[in-house]
């Protein structure tokens, strides 16, 4: 491992130089709560799509990049804004004409119209968990 941190403590890519910004924050130890904390915001009010997965890995890459150079433990929040109101009905969704009665309302109480979960935001997040374990992200979602 010594050698790839050597390596990684002079690479210009642009992971390890954010990894080594936050890495001079914790010059005189890691943080009380003893990890560093990563997080990164999924709005679900349409199906996850790859501007979502991307939000996720780079968010991943950049604390790689800190895992490679660091021994401070790390974590990763994913967390969804499940509670924020439908602004529009997807295109890609059925039965669009039965959610414009839902319109601004809580994702979470907005029906799912593909049946299958309590709401179209839990619809979404399981979307969203299953793209992500697909891809084996360490992650812990809120």
């Amino acid at each position: 491992m010594s050698d790839l941190r050597d390596v990684a403590m002079s690479s210009k890519a642009w992971p390890f130089e954010e990894a080594r910004r936050m890495l001079k924050r914790y010059e005189k130890g890691p943080p009380e709560k003893g990890h560093v904390l990563f997080e990164t915001g999924y709005g679900p009010s349409g199906l996850p799509h790859i501007g979502t997965f991307g939000e996720v890995l780079r968010t991943t890459m950049i604390r790689r990049a800190f895992e490679v150079i660091s021994d401070i433990p790390t974590r990763l929040i994913c967390f969804s804004d499940d509670m924020d109101g439908m602004r529009k009905v997807p295109g890609n969704v059925p039965g669009r004409e039965a959610l414009q009665e839902h319109l601004q309302k809580p994702l979470t109480s907005v029906p799912d119209p593909f049946g299958t979960h309590d709401s179209f935001g839990a619809h979404n997040n399981a979307m969203l968990r299953r793209f992500l374990d697909t891809f084996g992200f360490r992650y812990e979602f809120v």
